[in-house]
């Protein structure tokens, strides 16, 4: 099964394009080399595809439309449809579009050449010299079994003995420490394939992240915003900026698709003036959220001080992912910016400090953050720490529970239940994994993925298409360059001692699998990584139908 793309990375594009810049030739006169053949294969299987999308569409319409009752949205219907068994075809992949900045596009087209060629994409140069890019993909046939005669047929699932005999000697790395867990599952059937240790709770890292995704996805649904807002109170001519949990509010000049602050203050000023007012007295309001705002390790590089009102998660230099420096008061330090582009306008403002709207406030005016799938996807391609935890916190109030630590960990927990998971020793204390007290299984990782893959949920999928790709984008930007590149998707998991990696990978014989691996007590993190990739990397091999 290829799980389609909801939308290129913005964030991940200048590497993406560097990739796509030093393989593209190659990639080309492979795609020369084949594509009458595929000329060929597509137009056979186009009338299949469009008689097979006809009478499905009808089924997915209704199962998306349960419980909703406005117009299912495309992205829902291309879920749906893909769950219910209209994966990609090899050849449609491949006349779909150009190279996307995502680096998913490509992944797809190559593992299209690969079905007419043994071994997978060739990423050598002409003079057969090996290129600087990933050495060949593993084969693999397409999923899509049934809608052309010309198709390859989708063999069985990996039996339990020859995964065994493939992931034993793997997992039994010294590298993965002295502690370390498994599952291996068939997302068509839900079936596990393989297991080690799956029952049992360890230290989950940044893979929790696929946890808080799934628990924010169920509460507030794929299509949720999140508003910033100005409000004016009667009488007092009090500006009040009332943040509303969107980590990815930015001020810069160059808003992309995110929330803008100075587009905010903009249609604010218009408002005020709109109204005689010039001068106002400035305050924000933070109250969305409660408790701590720092995370229990401390303050750190890796994650702002978590409170609903912030611009560009609080860092002090021009990044937009990993570790950076960041202000101690968000909050305040997004409006006193906001009170500068406020001046811009000719508004004039005190100096601003901490308050409440009141139920008597009138809006003056909005922006809201792109869709939640949006923020999902970003979240765990760049392993964004402020993002998890905004999404934890806008899970309790969703569930009408304390929006803090324990409040978030607490209504993800219950949303899983109601999912039907298994969460036997699993425990949440945040929505990052940066705490240590976290705990998961390899089960219910496995089972969070399938879920995410489940047709019945389609409001799940941008859990599956946020994943990194191998050697494309995110956290695997710069991993499995020597292996399953574009044919691993995944979440990784670093701490002190703790390598984790779970996500899904298409086997030879076109099996979509969902993995988990945990590792605890590892003494070398680099070492441990390359485990994990190793092992991944063997699945994606795998021909143990």
């Amino acid at each position: 099964m290829v799980v389609p793309e909801l939308r290129p990375w913005r964030a991940a594009r200048p590497h993406a394009v560097r990739v796509a810049n030093a393989v593209r030739p190659r990639l080309a006169r492979a795609a020369d080399a084949v594509r009458p053949a595929l000329t060929r294969a597509t137009d056979t299987v186009r009338p299949y595809l469009a008689r097979t999308a006809a009478a499905v569409k009808p089924q997915v319409t209704r199962v998306a439309g349960m419980g909703r009752p406005k117009t299912v949205k495309t992205w829902q219907y291309t879920a749906g449809a893909a769950g219910a068994g209209l994966a990609l075809a090899a050849t449609v992949a491949t006349a779909a579009g150009p190279w996307d900045s995502s680096g998913q596009r490509t992944a797809e087209r190559d593992r299209a050449v690969a079905l007419e060629r043994t071994g997978g994409t060739d990423h050598q140069g002409g003079s057969g010299s090996p290129a600087a890019g990933p050495r060949p993909a593993p084969s693999a046939p397409s999923v899509l079994a049934a809608l052309g005669g010309s198709a390859p047929a989708v063999k069985s699932a990996p039996t339990a003995e020859a995964l065994a005999a493939v992931l034993r000697p793997l997992l039994g790395s010294t590298a993965l420490g002295t502690r370390h867990t498994a599952a291996v599952v068939d997302v068509a059937s839900g079936r596990r394939l393989y297991g080690t240790g799956a029952g049992t709770a360890l230290t989950p890292a940044s893979t929790t992240k696929i946890a808080t995704a799934v628990g924010a996805l169920s509460a507030l649904g794929a299509d949720h915003r999140l508003t910033t807002r100005t409000a004016l109170e009667p009488d007092t001519r009090e500006l009040v900026l009332v943040g509303g949990g969107d980590p990815t509010l930015t001020a810069r000049k160059d808003a992309d698709e995110w929330a803008s602050l100075r587009e905010l203050a903009a249609k604010t000023a218009a408002a005020l003036k709109k109204r005689d007012l010039t001068t106002v007295t400035l305050s924000y309001d933070k109250t969305l959220y409660a408790g701590p705002e720092i995370h229990p390790i401390g303050v750190n590089e890796n994650l702002a001080p978590v409170t609903a009102l912030m611009a560009d998660e609080a860092r002090t230099d021009d990044s937009t992912s990993g570790p950076a420096a960041r202000v101690s008061d968000p909050a305040a330090e997004a409006t006193r910016t906001f009170a500068r582009f406020l001046a811009g306008h000719g508004i004039r403002t005190t100096s601003p400090g901490p308050s409440k709207a009141t139920g008597r406030a009138e809006d003056l005016a909005e922006v809201s953050s792109p869709p939640l799938s949006t923020l999902v996807e970003r979240m765990l391609t760049n392993s964004d720490n402020d993002i998890a935890e905004a999404l934890a916190r806008q899970t309790a109030v969703a569930d009408e529970k304390r929006a803090d630590f324990d409040g978030g960990g607490d209504a993800i927990r219950d949303r899983l239940a109601k999912l039907g998971l298994p969460l036997a020793g699993a425990d949440f204390h945040d929505g990052s994994g940066l705490d240590r007290a976290d705990r998961l299984t390899a089960n219910l990782l496995t089972s969070l993925l399938v879920k995410a893959g489940d047709p019945h949920h389609p409001e799940l999928r941008p859990v599956l298409t946020g994943l990194p790709v191998a050697g494309f984008t995110g956290t695997l930007s710069s991993r499995y360059t020597d292996g399953a590149a574009g044919v691993v998707r995944a979440k990784t998991g670093t701490l002190t001692g703790v390598n984790t990696l779970a996500g899904t990978v298409v086997d030879r014989d076109g099996r979509l699998l969902a993995f988990a691996f945990l590792a605890a007590d590892t003494t070398d993190p680099a070492a441990a990584q390359g485990a994990l990739d190793r092992t991944a990397s063997a699945l994606a091999a795998c021909g143990c139908g």
